[in-house]
């Protein structure tokens, strides 16, 4: 059935003129504005207020900022199922389960793999020839780099998603092609399930994974965010806006409590390892549920103005951590 419509008269009209909106004035105008990225840098650091862990997730993704130089830290079993090994720049992190181990990254070479992955994990009572599976988090080479040279000694596989492969393949010390990652795939080993979601951005095939750990025989829920630093092009800041949003939502559902990062510099981790070793009172890397949520909501803020600094043709690179 289809309806006509007979014309309007003029006084129809002037009727319906006065129910259109007027022409925005100038407030209304500035309300509709893009915001400028200084309002996001602002309200980020708002939001970390005073809290170590925050207020080192603004320094490291402010344009510009230089990369500090520091010394690597000692090994260190920050859980009783996790331990961390580390050149200070950039970690690696084990996770340990009645049937292995599995490490979340390599480091930056082979030498690394056998001058500190192998040793260091020793010294913490962990048996490096029990690694089953290597994670790259992400296809840069400071992550991959040793994960070669622990697949030939110990017969490791290596894992990482199909966008990141092709990535690797590009730079040094790239491992052999193996096991691809899935959005959302779940790895179980012994005892433990690590859950890994892929969370594009600082590069094509980012993943960041959720698992169970242990302080003091206590249950937690940990994540890792996958890479820190955001890239240039304003569409693939928007990517890594969208990834974590949506990781926030995952992290939400799982109640993850624990916040680690596989670049220290980043989240206050190295000093948190300090903190840790000197005997604190609490584990310092069990943040709670809500404070998990403020360090997403605080880098999806400061991503928000590095876009803003891109259209506002103000871009400077991160200088934290990669």
């Amino acid at each position: 059935m289809s309806f006509e419509q007979s014309a309007p008269s003029r006084r129809t009209l002037l009727a319906g003129a006065a129910l259109l909106p007027l022409t925005a004035g100038p407030a209304e105008a500035s309300a509709t504005a893009p915001k400028p990225a200084r309002h996001y840098y602002d309200r980020a650091a708002r939001l970390a207020g005073d809290d170590p862990v925050l207020r080192s997730l603004v320094k490291a993704l402010t344009p510009g900022r230089p990369i500090p130089q520091v010394k690597a830290p000692k090994p260190l079993r920050i859980f009783d199922n996790v331990a961390v090994v580390s050149t200070g720049f950039v970690s690696a992190t084990a996770l340990l389960t009645s049937g292995g181990v599995i490490l979340l990254d390599a480091l930056g070479s082979p030498a690394d793999a056998q001058k500190v992955i192998v040793p260091e994990l020793r010294s913490v009572g962990v048996d490096p020839s029990k690694i089953k599976y290597v994670v790259a988090l992400h296809g840069h080479a400071d992550h991959f780099g040793g994960a070669q040279y622990l697949a030939d000694q110990y017969g490791a596989r290596v894992m990482m998603t199909r966008a990141d492969w092709a990535l690797a393949a590009t730079e040094a010390n790239a491992p052999t092609r193996d096991l691809e990652i899935a959005d959302g795939g779940r790895l179980t080993l012994g005892d433990t399930t690590i859950e890994f979601h892929h969370t594009p951005g600082h590069t094509p095939g980012t993943v960041s994974p959720i698992f169970p750990v242990r302080w003091k025989g206590r249950r937690h829920t940990a994540m890792l965010w996958g890479g820190t630093n955001p890239p240039t092009a304003t569409a693939e800041k928007r990517t890594y806006l969208a990834s974590i949003r949506a990781f926030a939502s995952r992290m939400r559902r799982a109640g993850v409590d624990v916040e680690l990062n596989n670049h220290g510099l980043a989240d206050n981790g190295l000093a948190r390892m300090e903190e840790l070793r000197g005997g604190s009172a609490g584990n310092p890397f069990v943040i709670g549920r809500a404070r998990t949520q403020r360090f997403m909501e605080v880098m999806e803020t400061m991503l928000r103005g590095r876009i803003a600094s891109d259209l506002e043709g103000k871009s400077g690179s991160a200088g934290a951590c990669c």
